[in-house]
């Protein structure tokens, strides 16, 4: 499917346009407040995509993991739900920067109350918040709290909303601290939900993970396929000179 042509998108103050993937993929984020890491590209390429999906990114925040999707995926259409208004503005310019503000609708709403169709998308994806509500310092600029804490949704909040948008057998696929992995299996299977496929993430060969990427099957069989550990940022870290 061809993309619609691209629009010159104007920025508002404090925002940077940068250029990622050869400069096939332009996106808008704020100088200070939120930026997308490597974790969202991580969990882009993880994803189990079939043709035609319709998938939805719960906290898309500027878009980036729908509009990653969209570029070298086959599916079918993609919706961003974020709760905050300065990030759904800034997603919406990245859908129409990009060319593909037909493919992606950002939607402004709350994902305990996910404003879709019940059983209507057939892969879930999301970067949640990985530190408790009341653990650690919380910052100060309230885009980066949202995305670093359980402030505005939790672990089970995320569940239930997958579980209310899926279709049978449809995916969640999400990234999370390797040291919550045993609470994520246990609580995935409590909302019907089976863990089919992980990849533990380390930052050194000797070193502990430090994060995994899970995807689990609404109402799937059960059977876990764990994946070749993924080391560094995989094909994103920096090699030494040789």
């Amino acid at each position: 499917m061809k993309r619609s042509r691209q629009l010159e998108i104007p920025l508002r103050s404090g925002e940077t346009i940068d250029e990622f993937m050869d400069g096939r993929l332009r996106i808008i984020q704020s100088k200070k407040g939120y930026r997308f890491s490597i974790d969202a590209i991580l969990l882009s390429q993880f994803v189990t995509m079939k043709p035609h999906d319709v998938v939805v990114d719960l906290g898309t925040g500027c878009g980036i993991i729908p509009l990653i999707l969209l570029l070298t995926r086959p599916l079918g259409h993609a919706y961003g739900l974020e709760i905050q208004a300065g990030l759904v503005d800034q997603a919406s310019r990245n859908a129409a920067l990009n060319g593909f503000n037909d493919r992606l609708d950002v939607i402004q709403g709350d994902l305990k109350c996910p404003p879709l169709k019940p059983s209507s998308v057939d892969v879930v994806i999301c970067n949640p918040p990985f530190r408790a509500k009341n653990s650690g310092r919380i910052n100060p600029d309230t885009q980066k709290a949202i995305a670093r804490h359980e402030i505005m949704a939790s672990l089970n909040d995320i569940l239930d909303a997958a579980r209310m948008l899926l279709r049978d057998k449809g995916r969640l696929a999400l990234i999370y601290p390797a040291m919550r992995l045993a609470d994520i299996l246990v609580r995935m299977r409590g909302y019907g939900m089976e863990p089919k496929r992980l990849r533990i993430i380390y930052p050194g060969l000797t070193a502990e993970a430090k994060l995994i990427l899970i995807e689990a099957t609404l109402a799937g069989m059960a059977g876990l396929k764990i994946l070749p550990p993924l080391i560094d940022q995989g094909n994103f870290s920096i090699k030494p000179p040789v």
